[in-house]
């Protein structure tokens, strides 16, 4: 029997060297031409989200501003509109006052004219009670007495009784 030796399994130094060489070149050349380049891809990648990111911050905090100048716009546009609707109500509420108290200016007014004319009426009605009063006493003195009085005297005397039926009544 032959043995025979297998060339495959046997190791070779010069071969692993070559190998190593070759791998050691291989990465070299990869690194020179692939790995500096990716990595400047993957920087610039990096800056463009960086910006991005910035630009997303700057825009947030801009949002932020123009969120509470809005805000504090609104405050002063609602303090204005309660501050005008309060002036509008103490305006009206003074109207309403000037209105009631020139009502009740002329409700007096009014009251006074109607007393002062009843007083009038009164006294006119007065008036007149007394002159048929003197006429009718006149008429029945004259004839009770039968023109014993000349008529002045008879006149006297009965604005005399009149007179004290006033100061009676007052």
């Amino acid at each position: 029997m032959q043995f025979q030796t297998l060339d495959v399994i046997s190791i070779n130094i010069w071969h692993i060297v070559i190998s190593l060489c070759n791998l050691l070149i291989l990465f070299f050349f990869l690194k020179k031409f692939l790995y500096k380049p990716v990595k400047a891809v993957v920087k610039k990648r990096q800056d463009e989200i960086d910006g991005q990111y910035a630009a997303a911050a700057e825009a947030q905090a801009e949002a932020e501003a123009n969120k509470q100048q809005w805000e504090q716009t609104m405050q002063e546009a609602t303090a204005k509109a309660d501050a005008i609707i309060k002036e509008a109500a103490d305006t009206a509420k003074r109207r309403g006052e000037k209105i009631v108290a020139e009502a009740n200016e002329r409700a007096d007014g009014i009251v006074a004219q109607a007393e002062a004319q009843a007083e009038l009426e009164r006294k006119n009605a007065e008036a007149g009670i007394r002159r048929e009063i003197v006429v009718v006493s006149t008429e029945i003195a004259e004839k009770m007495l039968e023109r014993e009085i000349n008529e002045d005297d008879h006149r006297q005397l009965i604005g005399s009784f009149l007179d004290k039926i006033g100061d009676a009544d007052d």
